[in-house]
């Protein structure tokens, strides 16, 4: 409890799944935003990028906005978000995970789908630092994933963060692999590739012992990313030990702010474990809504608003 009933239902062009994925991530542009970056130091020795946007006026309301696998804060995702909060009354806090702000980081580590101890150093950071009461997290996909993950995995969350959202979430990260992996998608999982490998030829630059050529030429598919890569370099088995460690799934019973997820059904990136309505049904602080439509992290709007951009913002308005 509860499962919304959803109203989403975009122009005819846009009930299409991957049209409205290829849109939303190729084709939507935002103008207009003003982002000023700020440097984190962490204390491992790496960094974030922190790309800040504000409201009209002072204000003492926040959004921190979390972008998915190889985005960064300047995605349409992202830049519209912080608008319709700004409009709102709310400054934004879009955050670059390790790697994705245009530059490297130094520690042979990056950024994944379970890390949320960098999400709980940005909040800390800015409980330290700035002034403000009222804080929710919006997520998508990975991010969304960091999302629900941070808010149900028993964190001492402080008194100042309101409530989560998240946007088309790989729930169950192995189930999505298994999705992105099937041909259908072969477009998304080639592209997705090419800019992890690309990453990992850098990160070979600074640690030629850790990463060798034939490691790179190995990575066929997201998979072997995963278990040439990512498990080694955060601490995992492999990738399937990492896919079932950072899943937010079975963390969402734990949840204990209002919650929202909104994960469309005909969502390519998706698969069947990641709808989970036992668990929503259990949690009354959990709340999900399954569109039709949507596609991944796409669900087209007039005015160049997205659905979920609006339904956020009403969504804050009915549990605040």
């Amino acid at each position: 409890m509860p499962l919304i009933s959803s109203h989403y239902n975009p122009p005819l062009f846009f009930k299409n799944g991957h049209l409205a994925t290829i849109y939303a991530g190729l084709f939507r542009k935002v103008e207009g935003l003003v982002q000023k970056r700020e440097r984190l130091e962490l204390v491992d020795g790496d960094f974030l990028d922190l790309d800040w946007s504000h409201a009209a006026h002072e204000t003492t309301k926040l959004v921190i906005l979390l972008h998915g696998l190889e985005g960064n804060a300047q995605r349409p995702y992202i830049t519209g978000s912080a608008k319709q909060f700004h409009k709102a009354g709310f400054d934004a806090c879009a955050v670059n995970f390790r790697s994705c702000s245009g530059e490297i980081n130094r520690l042979y580590r990056s950024y994944h789908s379970g890390a949320t101890e960098d999400l709980k150093a940005v909040i800390a950071h800015i409980l330290e630092t700035k002034n403000y009461s009222e804080i929710v997290i919006k997520g998508f996909s990975l991010g969304g994933n960091l999302t629900l993950k941070y808010l149900g995995e028993g964190n001492l969350i402080p008194k100042e963060i309101k409530a989560g959202i998240a946007i088309s979430v790989p729930c169950n990260l192995h189930s999505s692999l298994v999705a992105l992996l099937k041909p259908k998608n072969s477009i998304y999982a080639k592209r997705f590739k090419k800019h992890l490998i690309a990453k990992l030829r850098a990160k070979q630059v600074l640690f030629p012992d850790l990463i060798t050529d034939e490691d790179v030429r190995n990575v066929k598919t997201l998979k072997d990313f995963d278990d040439i890569y990512t498990s080694k370099a955060h601490g995992f088995k492999d990738g399937l030990d990492y896919y079932t460690q950072c899943s937010s799934l079975q963390f969402l019973e734990g949840i204990q702010r209002p919650a929202l997820l909104i994960n469309a059904k005909n969502d390519s990136f998706l698969g069947p474990e990641c709808y989970p309505y036992q668990e929503v049904e259990k949690n009354p602080d959990l709340h999900m809504e399954v569109p039709l439509y949507g596609g991944h992290v796409g669900f087209f709007g007039l005015h160049n608003v997205s659905y979920t951009e609006e339904r956020s913002l009403k969504f804050l308005e009915e549990v605040l």
